[in-house]
């Protein structure tokens, strides 16, 4: 019995176009031709045609599927590495979910790591941003350490710094600068981390410092920066 190029495609579930595109790439030989010009399937093509359905159901790429399938190849090399791709795959999904579970827990902007998760509707826009950028700058336990860091009790004073207004003056500054001076001392005393944070930073300790210099530079204005500035030079005093 011989079919045509639709009824095969019938039979096997698949398409016209999909069986020609197995001739284009050698998957599928091509058929015996009628009189009239018509191909002709035999069963045989049926049987290829179902395997390589069979293949790529299972994830197969076409590309390998051509030394999968036949009688005469050892299939398992191949097998072995396409379930060591889908349990990555499928480890992936099943962090991903765990991850969204946090976020929707927390309500949390669907980019924000979710080790931040939990604080994160507290902070500013700029408190996110800088969020993002220590994400990929800290180790996993930096990471861990700095979101207990920050999950601490705040007098208001973090606030403040965050609403400082850029025409902030001279006294204000000093204000405020003086106020954040014992919360970063007891925060070093506490946690001798907070000391050298990007010590065993992925990007090495060097580089890591310039990005996150720049980037406090470029998310915080000018009022905020003199404050930085004049914290660290009471931070150098005290530490004298």
């Amino acid at each position: 019995m011989a079919w045509s190029t639709q009824q095969l495609a019938d039979l096997a579930g698949t398409t016209v176009k999909a069986i020609r595109y197995y001739h284009q790439l050698g998957l599928l030989e091509l058929p015996e031709r009628r009189s009239n010009g018509y191909k002709q399937y035999a069963v045989g093509h049926l049987v290829r045609l179902l395997q390589i359905r069979r293949l790529s159901e299972l994830g197969v790429p076409l590309a390998d599927v051509a030394t999968m399938g036949r009688a005469d190849e050892d299939p398992d090399a191949a097998i072995q590495v396409l379930d060591a791709e889908l349990e990555a795959t499928v480890n992936r999904l099943n962090r991903v979910r765990a991850e969204l579970a946090v976020i929707m827990k927390h309500r949390a902007p669907a980019y924000v790591p979710p080790e931040f998760a939990p604080i994160s509707r507290d902070l500013s826009d700029r408190q996110r941003s800088l969020l993002m950028v220590y994400s990929t700058l800290f180790s996993d336990e930096s990471k861990e350490q700095f979101r207990a860091l920050v999950s601490q009790p705040d007098d208001g004073t973090e606030a403040d710094f965050d609403a400082l207004p850029e025409d902030a003056d001279d006294e204000t500054i000093e204000r405020l600068a003086e106020r954040l001076l014992p919360m970063v001392i007891k925060s070093r005393a506490d946690n001798p981390w907070a000391r050298d944070p990007l010590a065993d930073s992925p990007h090495g300790a060097k580089q890591a410092g310039e990005t996150m210099a720049q980037a406090i530079v470029d998310l915080y204005h000018p009022a905020q920066l003199r404050v930085l500035k004049r914290l660290n030079e009471l931070l150098q005093e005290h530490d004298a």
